[in-house]
């Protein structure tokens, strides 16, 4: 195992080269520029977000596909993520991070406008979209298609499921000593109850479950950070000068420089957001919506949500604390930060993390389901669906040392084809802003 750890993690050093990060970063500043800084209409689109009534052809309402999107963005990247970024990256790795998340705003919306623009109704009314329709429909290039499916199809049993899996029950057991047994077939039954009834039965639990969680979760972290509220303008300078300096070694610290903390920080603000990724417009295509617009508008709110929100608060939580110069890493530094408070951080921490980990299964189970429908057909639905509750089981007891590397280099492997599509189709993107957004008209269909 320690092996395929080092031959995987060897592989994602490659994966996550400069041209890797170039290309995605670059992605996100093209975009925004060409977009003419599409950000600035975030208070709009999350005004849009936040209706329920059904606005045109789709399975579920826009708030349910952003809800549904955001479930599966925001889990362990957003805890023990972060605190990875921290520990390898060094301070800065939280700035380059959280600027992922504001430039990638404009890759978010790119991706979900292409994917409704190119969306298809199947032979049971249902709708189906997403990079591979986009590669398919849009820029005639059918294996291109193929592959992205087919890494989305297994990646998502990574990044989606067992690594989530995974992270809560080993956090359970340290904390309430639980059996990973125990949570594994209670976070088994409950991923079944939901998923087999479909996207519908998915986005009902994640509009009810999102809102709570992000609460709840960002709650603790102002709690944490008013109790050292003295060292926040310090955490800030610290997470500002590293970011472009690197930052020496502090006790357990290694040190790291400026190129570490800018690949740590892209790299974990992708698998976080997954701006440039291509899942979250797979749902944002079963959207109700008049026009792609918006809905492309409200698939960017995840985004601001996930990392510019989300993932700030726990970079900030993280080096607040201190415990970074350390030399912990992942779970233990985050529990370590959240542990300040005695008896309630824990808590905190650990329901944060079991309804971020049990949102994003239930998202991905979707995300993971189409692309494999888009490779096999519909016949796949329901054996996929079953191996996807099983995961959840084998996650939740297993080691898996192994699997973030996977994860990353899945990561990296699928944004390539997705962001080849978004760059190849700007002129289409810009096209569409042009005549639903900049000339005013946002509600025709």
């Amino acid at each position: 195992m320690q092996a395929l750890e080092q031959i995987l993690q060897s592989i994602s050093d490659v994966v996550w080269g400069i041209p890797l990060l170039v290309l995605l970063f670059g992605t996100h500043l093209y975009l925004t520029f060409r977009l003419r800084f599409i950000q600035r209409y975030i208070g709009k689109a999350i005004a849009i977000s936040l209706r329920r009534d059904k606005e045109g052809a789709g399975d579920v309402s826009q708030f349910g596909a952003m809800t549904t999107a955001l479930a599966a963005t925001i889990g362990t990247g957003n805890i023990v993520g972060v605190a990875t970024a921290v520990a390898a990256g060094g301070p800065g790795a939280v700035l380059w991070m959280w600027l992922t998340g504001v430039f990638g705003i404009a890759t978010k919306y790119s991706e979900a406008l292409l994917s409704v623009k190119y969306r298809i109704t199947t032979a049971d009314g249902s709708m189906a979209g997403g990079p591979m329709y986009v590669l398919e429909r849009g820029m005639n290039k059918k294996w291109l298609a193929v592959i992205f499916a087919l890494l989305t199809a297994v990646a998502a049993f990574g990044i989606g499921n067992m690594v989530q899996a995974n992270s809560i029950s080993m956090m359970v057991k340290e904390t309430f000593n639980i059996s990973p047994w125990i949570t594994g077939i209670v976070m088994t039954i409950f991923t079944a109850v939901v998923i087999i009834g479909g996207i519908k039965s998915i986005a009902s639990v994640c509009e009810l479950l999102v809102p709570f969680m992000a609460i709840f979760y960002v709650g603790g972290c102002i709690a944490l950070l008013v109790m050292r509220a003295s060292t926040i303008p310090e955490t800030f300078s610290l997470i500002f000068n590293s970011a472009f300096s690197g930052h020496a070694m502090i006790g357990g610290f290694m040190g790291a420089g400026m190129k570490e903390a800018i690949r740590y920080g892209i790299a974990r603000g992708l698998f976080s957001n997954e701006s440039g990724l291509g899942s979250a417009p797979i749902v944002a295509a079963a959207a109700q919506t008049k026009n792609p617009i918006r809905q492309a508008l409200v698939s960017s709110t995840g985004t601001f949500w996930d990392t510019v929100v989300v993932c700030a608060m726990t970079g900030l939580v993280v080096v607040n604390s201190g415990e970074w110069m350390k030399g912990l890493k992942g779970a233990s530094l985050t529990k370590a930060a959240f542990g300040e408070i005695p008896y309630v951080g824990p808590i905190v921490l650990t329901v944060g993390l079991l309804t971020f980990v049990f949102s994003t299964i239930l998202g991905w189970s979707y995300y993971g389901e189409k692309a494999a429908e888009y490779l096999w057909g519909t016949k796949i639905i329901k054996p996929y669906r079953w191996l996807w509750v099983i995961a959840v089981m084998i996650g939740s007891v297993m080691s898996l040392p192994a699997v973030w590397a996977f994860a990353d280099i899945a990561n990296g492997l699928m944004a390539i084809p997705n962001l080849i599509s978004l760059i190849a189709l700007n002129a289409v993107i810009v096209a569409e802003t042009r005549k639903y957004l900049w000339e005013g008209n946002l509600d025709k269909e």
